[in-house]
């Protein structure tokens, strides 16, 4: 009986120390994130068995155990990616470290102490986790037809979460006509990332300036790009310069190897020249001796008749 009315009065300490009032806590997906808790009771849980555990809705994602004797040691039964301080019972602080945050972590943990019996506390602390990315800065494209034809639009932006609002301005000012825009939002399933596409068609001159608004309150960001006429985006006109270096780079190596090539024909016409030149010298010495006797030939019998 002494019993049951003591860990009554602890869970009743416990109670009184609970926070009232549920804390958030913004996580960049990809990184680590601390969510904190600091049990501030008037129990000392150094000199006690109990476990903590840290719940997200109402699945256990960290559990650590302590025991009293000296010779007791605490285990944790976890996912990979979380950790409580080892100290937790002596600091209080039973903060928990995510790793590595992901889409799906977003959500409300709280923390339990729980006894031998099965006996836990009220939430020692509830944090609520919220997980955000930021979106790559907008592609903006623009694509004019033929006088009096509808001109495309097309605004491309990557690897942001959660999912954003698209906003197109004609003239910075003027929303473009209903049905005018087409917006697909792609998760990505490897990262739980949203990949954003869409597509303005509208019927406008070539002078009017068109812009692609991704804003993300999550992250309090607004990211916009703007075609103004028919200049390239910033985008199309660092693609235009590359492409242009990559050109000149290439006819650059062409030619060197052209002249290289046309060099080398020359020294190779030369070598075999030269080598000619030799072979019809040693010739010509060679066939003197018949010669001279051919020609000896020829004057014997003008000498004989001379005779």
């Amino acid at each position: 009986m002494s019993a049951l009315w003591r860990t009554g009065f602890l869970l009743g300490l416990m109670r009184f120390s609970s926070p009232s009032d549920e804390e958030c806590v913004q996580a960049i997906i990809g990184e680590p994130v601390l969510l904190p808790c600091i049990y501030d009771g008037a129990l000392s849980l150094s000199a006690l068995n109990f476990s903590a555990e840290w719940r997200r809705a109402n699945d256990v994602v960290h559990r650590s155990v302590w025991g009293r004797g000296s010779q007791d040691k605490w285990t944790v039964s976890s996912r990979n990616s979380t950790r409580v301080s080892e100290t937790a019972p002596q600091t209080g602080d039973f903060s928990l470290q995510l790793s590595m945050v992901v889409p799906a972590d977003s959500n409300t943990y709280s923390l339990y102490l729980t006894f031998p019996g099965g006996n836990h506390s009220s939430p020692v602390c509830k944090v609520c986790l919220w997980t955000a990315a930021s979106f790559s800065f907008p592609l903006l494209l623009r694509e004019d037809a033929g006088e009096g034809d509808e001109t495309r639009f097309l605004c491309h932006s990557r690897g942001g979460f959660p999912k954003p609002v698209v906003r197109w301005r004609i003239n910075e000012t003027v929303q473009p006509p209903e049905g005018s825009v087409w917006t697909d939002f792609a998760l990505l399933p490897e990262s739980q990332l949203y990949n954003i596409t869409s597509l303005l068609v509208v019927n406008i001159s070539q002078d009017v300036s068109v812009s692609c608004s991704i804003e993300n309150p999550s992250m309090n960001e607004t990211l916009t790009s703007t075609s103004n006429g028919v200049q390239p985006s910033p985008v199309v006109g660092r693609a235009t310069e590359a492409l242009w270096v990559f050109s000149t780079a290439l006819c650059v190596v062409v030619s060197a190897m052209v002249l290289a090539a046309l060099a080398y024909q020359i020294q190779q016409d030369r070598a075999h020249k030269d080598q000619n030149t030799e072979m019809g010298m040693g010739e010509s010495f060679e066939d003197e001796p018949e010669t001279r006797m051919v020609k000896e030939e020829v004057m014997d019998p003008l000498t004989e008749t001379n005779l």
